[in-house]
């Protein structure tokens, strides 16, 4: 019987695991007497598979002597310090905080590839436009100025031209052979020299008008505001004043210079009035190439046509009637010779005060010319005044053209 139970001692211990690698609550103990208890021993296997299954399954289990360890002993440390933090709540929120920028970024990259092409902002399409605008008047301001060059070059020969039209004359005075310096030429001292200073001063207003038609003409061709055409029109309308004010300087000094019209064109001469344009003319030459106008702006410039007309009758009359007057000045005494030299020195008397009237008439005619253009643009609109004021200058423009051309033609011997 002892042997038996020595026996049975020895099969249990072999089939029996180190209790080293057992829980120590799953400990088997001993009878006093020395003999197992076979229900503690069934006890201690079904806790021993159980707490098996629970570390299968990933549950908490009390601390136990890690003999066979869940991960591979050839494994990185950083997957084991993931591992370990994945236990722990605090490192598990860190690598939560590291991952979610990238999450998002990667969310932000694949939302933006499904999207495809976005629609640019309303501040980017307004800088697209103003970057298209500018772009726009810088070519047109490059085409005005490439317009204004040539028509320079065209002026520039036109004055060559009158120039050499001048020495051929005799009267450029501002040659060094008829000024020099100490004043006018010894064979030219009876000349006066305020007539030349007009001249010159109305060859500098030629260019600068030459000019400012050129802004005016870049205006339009930008298709400008109203406010902004004012005022280029306003600047052109002033600079008609002030060739307006030089005239008038120059009617003091010498009115038949400017009723011979030297210093104008030979062309121009061929129409000119009382020293200069007749205002119902150029009324005519605009109503037939202005762009269409409304029926009240056809009646008021109607009118100030036939106003124009009248005041231009009534200068001619008076002119007509000066002449006159100072024809039967002249002839009240026989032109006998020797004549008497006190009624001689009485009719020279008369006929001056007849001659300074002449003065007032050349300046009415110049007030004429000047309101009628400021009424213009205050019946038309700035940009048909606008219109207007080009129409006038290519007129004139083509007629000092007209002039030169004539100038230049081949003498025939």
């Amino acid at each position: 019987m002892a042997q038996k139970q020595g026996e049975h001692q020895i099969s249990f211990g072999m089939a029996q695991p180190s209790s080293s690698s057992i829980h120590p609550n799953f400990m088997i103990s001993k009878e006093s007497n020395g003999a197992y208890d076979l229900g503690e021993l069934d006890q201690a296997l079904f806790l021993y598979l159980d707490a098996q299954e629970q570390r299968a399954s990933g549950e908490l289990m009390p601390e136990t002597l890690n003999i066979f360890p869940s991960q591979p002993m050839h494994e990185e440390p950083s997957m084991k310090k993931s591992s370990k933090s994945a236990s722990d709540p605090q490192a598990s929120s860190e690598i939560a905080n590291d991952v979610k920028p990238l999450v998002k970024r990667k969310n932000i990259t694949s939302s933006s590839d499904h999207e495809g092409p976005k629609t640019p902002d309303p501040k980017t399409l307004r800088r697209l436009a103003q970057n298209r605008e500018a772009a726009r008047k810088s070519r047109l301001r490059k085409k005005a100025y490439v317009q204004q060059l040539e028509c320079s070059r065209i002026k520039l020969a036109q004055i060559e031209q009158e120039l050499q039209r001048s020495r051929a004359q005799g009267l450029f005075f501002g040659a060094e052979g008829l000024i020099g310096e100490h004043g006018l030429h010894p064979g030219f001292g009876n000349l006066s020299s305020d007539p030349a200073m007009f001249d010159m001063e109305y060859a500098r207003w030629l260019e600068e008008h030459h000019r400012r038609m050129c802004e005016l003409r870049a205006a339009v061709d930008e298709h400008m505001q109203e406010n902004e055409l004012q005022i280029y029109v306003g600047h052109c309308l002033a600079h008609y004043d002030e060739v307006m004010n030089l005239k008038n300087i120059a009617i003091k000094t010498d009115v038949f210079h400017l009723l011979s019209g030297v210093w104008m064109a030979p062309a121009e001469r061929c129409f000119m009035w009382l020293g200069g344009f007749r205002p119902s003319k150029i009324i005519k030459i605009i109503m037939s190439n202005l762009e269409p106008l409304t029926e009240q702006q056809l009646i008021q410039i109607y009118n100030l046509q036939q106003m124009a007309q009248e005041n231009e009758e009534a200068l001619s009359q008076g002119l007509e009637s000066l002449q006159q007057s100072l024809s039967n000045t002249i002839l009240s005494e026989a032109l006998s010779f020797p004549s008497n030299m006190a009624d001689y020195m009485d009719q020279m008397a008369m006929a001056m005060n007849k001659l300074s009237s002449l003065e007032t008439f050349v300046k009415q005619a110049d007030s004429l010319r000047q309101q009628t253009l400021h009424r213009l643009n205050q019946i038309l609109t700035s940009r048909q005044m606008a219109r207007c004021l080009l129409i006038i200058a290519e007129y004139f423009h083509r007629l000092r053209a007209l002039s030169s051309l004539w100038l230049s033609r081949p003498r025939q011997e």
